[in-house]
């Protein structure tokens, strides 16, 4: 059924069949700099859902940033119904300066629904949910790992959520972990506003790595020929397996202060006692071996080369379901 009802986002309006790219300005740098938001809409002449694709929500996770970049170059965002939204960077300000918080120092995954009158990050993510939010049917928000902390591919739904279930099997990454909402995020705005999110969580901040952009890229694939609007001249590939569901996880902290050398078992599945790292001092007095304390998947892995007592180094599931089976 052809669509000749216009879409208004950021006061333009934009038809059916028509591609805008709307450079949205709140508030310009400390020298008076502009500094845009580039929002990239593109639209089918048939009717469909609305799907939106973010990240940059934090301004150093770059990996996400990649998966956004990939899908507009490679025209994955030419629907064949419907209209594809793409936010490659929500947080510029962060971004420029490669930082995770905007300027005033604020999580902006923290202060949704934000407001007119309130901080700068309160103030952007106030425009999201007035402008944004009310024309989406679906989401997708790329994240990574804080703190050079590198995530394993993952879909991030909370539990007993049907629909959602349903999307992440469909996207099919790797791992796909049930994940409470958090006050103020992104996430927990969009449900409450009946918009059905998916988050993706890959790689680590101020970081590129292809295995996870790819793995993006495949789930962004599998997710619009779903819902019907994957141009035909786009290839689908399967996954080989299906999503490995978490429910239950545990950090696994240094008991020393030293040098940090991982053994790079990101994603793979470990018993009890494996060894997954040592623990080092500079000078070659001692060696402390770091052992997984159950069997279970390595969702996270700490990669900074110094770490202090205390610190998280591996996020492992524990008790989790293989495949899908709940």
């Amino acid at each position: 059924m052809k669509n000749s009802k216009p879409l208004v986002i950021f006061d333009e309006a934009i038809l059916p069949g028509e591609s805008r790219t709307i450079n949205v300005e709140i508030a310009r740098l400390h020298t008076t700099t502009k500094l845009n938001i580039p929002v990239i809409v593109r639209r089918s002449k048939i009717e469909g859902p609305v799907v939106l694709f973010s990240a940059g929500i934090h301004g150093d996770e770059i990996n996400g940033v990649e998966i956004v970049r990939q899908i507009i170059s490679k025209k994955i965002n030419k629907p064949a119904r419907g209209t594809i939204i793409c936010i490659p960077i929500i947080n510029m300000y962060g971004f420029v300066n490669k930082s995770r918080e905007f300027p005033d120092g604020r999580d902006l995954n923290r202060v949704f629904p934000g407001s007119k009158k309130g901080s700068l990050a309160s103030r952007f993510a106030y425009h999201i949910v007035e402008e944004v939010l009310p024309i989406l049917d679906y989401a997708v928000d790329f994240h990574a790992g804080g703190a050079s902390r590198f995530n394993a591919p993952q879909i991030r739904i909370t539990e007993n959520n049907p629909e959602l279930k349903v999307l992440a099997d469909v996207f099919n990454a790797p791992f796909t972990l049930y994940s409470k909402n958090i006050s103020g995020s992104f996430r927990n705005t969009s449900e409450k506003a009946n918009v059905k999110m998916l988050l993706f969580e890959g790689g680590k901040s101020l970081d590129i790595n292809n295995d996870i952009a790819n793995e993006g890229i495949l789930g962004v694939k599998r997710l619009l020929n779903y819902l019907e609007m994957l141009d035909s001249k786009q290839l689908v590939e399967a996954a080989p397996v299906p999503s490995i569901y978490i429910k239950d996880s545990v950090w696994l902290r240094a008991k020393c202060s030293g040098l940090l050398h991982d053994f790079n078992l990101i994603g793979k599945f470990v018993t009890k006692g494996t060894i997954l790292a040592i623990i080092t001092d500079p000078f070659g007095k001692f060696e402390q071996k770091v052992k997984a304390p159950h069997d279970g998947f390595v969702i996270n892995a700490n990669h900074s080369p110094i770490v202090y007592e205390g610190d998280a180094i591996y996020h492992i599931s524990k008790n989790s379901p293989v495949n899908g089976d709940e």
